[in-house]
């Protein structure tokens, strides 16, 4: 019985979701199953994700709208990990709290704003400004192309799914999104555009993996890595130092004469 009220509910929310969104969200539940909804969600204004186009699935339980969706962000952004559930107020972290009034339109612009802020939450991560405004730059590359896995040529677990499941979903933001590709000279195997510095750390690839399984490659363990390649350099003046230094202490420590 929950069930067919969840199904009827879904199924007037969509009827009128549209008057109830902003410009920079919209959603529609999946043709196979009403319980599935797909979002995208603009970059909020005057922060490092004004740029990006955000997509989701928002996965509504049998009881709803008792108890809140489960909330994924599949585009990397910088402040949520792809493809994990987030911790929100609104999401079935918290089925007690979930007010049976809020809707879909509630939960989406509830998480276009929560996405604006820097709390720490279950399913969200760190990055810069800069690596969170290379990841809106890239995130219509992302989407449409599962992080360039269009290009394999045999299927692995490693291997995305080369966009075909946002295709699926959003045919027309995706034939857009391949216009403003091709109109930016974006490379589809790398999301660069064309004349970009690859040496630039804020054009270094980020998080750019997610649900295709793609490597994230993180500026953070870039940095990470190339401090240790320093010290693998200078192991032996490392040594000696503190060598150096531990004996100059113990010699302190014994009152013994520095000359």
């Amino acid at each position: 019985m929950s069930l067919k009220v969840a199904q009827k509910r879904l199924t007037r929310e969509y009827q009128t979701i549209a008057d109830k969104l902003p410009p920079s969200i919209t959603a529609h539940p999946s043709d196979k199953n009403i319980l599935e909804w797909h979002y995208i969600i603009g970059g909020p204004k005057d922060t490092p994700y004004a740029d990006g186009q955000y997509w989701g699935v928002l996965t509504f339980p049998d009881n709803y709208p008792f108890s809140g969706p489960t909330v994924v962000m599949k585009t990397p952004s910088g402040r949520f990990e792809p493809s994990k559930r987030i911790c929100m107020s609104i999401s079935d972290f918290h089925p007690k709290g979930f007010n049976p009034t809020w809707e879909v339109s509630t939960i989406l612009i509830g998480l276009q704003s929560f996405m604006a802020g820097n709390e720490a939450t279950t399913g969200g991560v760190y990055a810069s400004n800069a690596e969170r405004k290379l990841l809106a730059d890239r995130s219509r590359w992302w989407n449409s192309t599962a992080g360039g896995s269009h290009l394999e040529k045999t299927s692995s677990s490693k291997a995305g799914d080369g966009g075909k499941r946002f295709r699926e979903e959003w045919p027309e933001v995706d034939k857009a999104n391949w216009e403003w590709m091709a109109s930016n000279d974006v490379d589809t195997a790398t999301g660069r555009r064309a004349g970009a510095d690859k040496n630039s750390c804020a054009k270094t690839s980020l998080g750019l993996g997610g649900s295709s399984g793609h490597n994230v490659v993180d500026a953070v363990v870039q940095q990470r890595d190339a401090g240790r390649g320093w010290m693998s350099r200078h192991k032996y003046l490392i040594a000696g130092a503190l060598l150096f230094t531990y004996v100059l202490i113990a010699r302190l420590i014994n009152g013994d004469s520095l000359a």
